[in-house]
């Protein structure tokens, strides 16, 4: 039995140092540098045009708490007792984004001028004739066409020339998903 538990610690022990030393993966905007999103959650590429367009990120509805003196709960001669709770998604909180807001018009103008400034970063013309192509389609038919069920989000710096990502959920209207244009990121080490 000793042996065996020995067995299982040794394994368990290499498991363990093989998933962290392989380290995390933070996506950062080209622009802004501001942390996105990190490969602890799933994520897929999607293609538009045969191009890889987007990266959709599945995140989840969380609960945190945070004190909060607004809040007193607690009864005459108690030691007070702060708590605000609420659910938001994890990316969002994880990475502090920042929701912002647009009309269709303000944010057709701001995909058209970002696009133009992600795709001067491409090395061919002929992959930046595919980006303007994939991006184009996909921001008509994903984004423009259900405008009013998608959230926006920036990066924490708020920077307005960045990247904004947008937040939706899927059919069952629980789990998040948020996506993010892929030239517009670069992969960290951390």
């Amino acid at each position: 039995m000793g042996s065996r538990c020995a067995l299982l610690s040794v394994l368990f022990l290499g498991v363990m140092t093989t998933h962290f030393s392989a380290g995390l993966i933070k996506y950062k905007d080209v622009i802004s540098g501001d942390e996105m999103f990190s490969d602890m959650y799933k994520i897929e590429v999607k293609k538009f045009y045969d191009y890889d367009l987007f990266y959709e990120v599945e995140g989840r509805m969380v609960t945190p708490e945070f004190d909060n003196p607004e809040y007193d709960m607690s009864l005459p001669g108690e030691d007070p007792v702060y708590r605000v709770v609420y659910r938001a998604v994890d990316i969002v909180l994880d990475h502090h984004l920042q929701q912002t807001n647009f009309t269709k018009d303000q944010y057709f103008t701001y995909i058209k001028e970002y696009g133009s400034k992600i795709a001067m970063r491409l090395h061919t013309d002929r992959v930046r004739i595919k980006f303007r192509g994939a991006l184009e389609h996909g921001m008509k038919t994903l984004i423009l066409g259900h405008f009013k069920d998608w959230e926006f989000f920036t990066g924490e710096s708020k920077n307005s020339e960045g990247m904004v990502a947008l937040l939706n959920y899927r059919s069952d209207d629980v789990t998040p998903y948020m996506l993010f244009i892929k030239d517009g990121l670069e992969e960290e080490k951390a």
